[in-house]
């Protein structure tokens, strides 16, 4: 597995390589979803059958955030976790390239030379029909087929999934986890929902309130979720944990105590332990209220507890 990023080490790989081939797809590939999982299998049968290593062309800013900025949606992936689902996908190399204002005013035709044909290696390329690249979105799924005859590579279709009735989406996601829809977003990504990270010193006031929390960073990022969950809690064997711990969890910018950054703050039951620079997964599973602002720290102590109460009935723990 090799990941390159930036097209100057891509354009230094394919020179130490220059023969080498790929059947390459491209997207956003936010979320790994079931329907990604279907393109990056089609992309791997097609590798198989031609002898070839599949590759995955990604950008970063992802190319709706280049252009919207914080009006952007929030991603359901961060950028190292979407690589490592790629992978674990069966996919051989990840290409990451900087969206910035030189990709964007590239024409369709020196995309294709320059990128896919001269750098890529592409000898089959698996897109949508309604894929669109290059410049104003010139370029079109009729146009690369027209490059592949001229420089010789297959261009097809990838797959569409469909799940009831819908095409399965990131934003269809992003509106199951809006709606506190767990059970349908763990459909359409084929795994639960979770946020991982480690943990992370944070301001001590759930200690002080008799409720520790592990606090994990959102490094200044929207979350596709806000609010109060009931969730499972990943990697703590190495602290004394089992496998899945419950908890209840809180993501947003904590109102009431003038919070300024985005944080996912999880108190997890019946666990007392020091996990300060662990790595832990958090699962939800189910939301119990929106995020609010209360007038005083006591208010909001009273709240977390019937918090509390909410997540462990939810788990059967009363």
């Amino acid at each position: 597995m090799e990941l390159i990023r930036g097209l100057n080490n891509l354009i230094a790989r394919s020179r130490k390589f220059p023969d080498r081939e790929y059947v390459v797809t491209t997207g956003n590939f936010d979320g790994v979803h079931c329907g990604h999982q279907m393109i990056l299998r089609q992309l791997r049968e097609k590798a198989d059958e031609l002898g070839l290593p599949a590759r995955v062309l990604i950008f970063e800013p992802q190319p709706m955030e280049f252009f919207a900025g914080t009006g952007a949606p929030a991603r359901l992936t961060p950028f190292h976790k979407k690589v490592a689902l790629i992978f674990e996908n069966g996919i051989d190399s990840v290409v990451c390239l900087h969206f910035n204002e030189a990709l964007r005013s590239m024409s369709a035709n020196t995309f294709i030379e320059q990128v896919l044909v001269s750098n890529l290696g592409v000898r089959a390329l698996i897109v949508g029909d309604d894929f669109r690249f290059g410049y104003k979105q010139s370029g079109d799924f009729e146009l690369l087929r027209e490059a592949g005859a001229k420089y010789g590579f297959s261009v097809s279709k990838n797959d569409t999934l469909i799940w009831d009735h819908h095409r399965v989406s990131s934003t269809r996601i992003r509106v199951a986890l809006e709606d506190g829809d767990f059970a349908l977003a763990e459909q359409l990504l084929g795994r639960p929902y979770s946020m991982s990270g480690r943990v992370m010193y944070g301001r001590q006031l759930g200690r002080t309130l008799g409720v520790p929390t592990a606090n994990l960073s959102l490094k200044g990022k929207k979350a596709p979720l806000q609010g109060v969950f009931a969730v499972q809690v990943a990697g703590l064997e190495r602290c004394g944990g089992a496998k899945l711990m419950q908890g209840v969890a809180n993501v947003g910018f904590r109102p009431t105590v003038d919070g300024e950054q985005p944080l996912l703050e999880t108190h997890i039951f019946d666990f007392s332990q020091a996990i300060y620079g662990e790595r832990i997964r958090v699962i939800f599973r189910h939301k119990i209220r929106e995020e609010k602002k209360f007038d005083n720290v006591s208010l909001l102590k009273d709240q977390i507890m019937l918090d509390i109460d909410a997540a462990k009935k939810h788990f059967g723990l009363l």
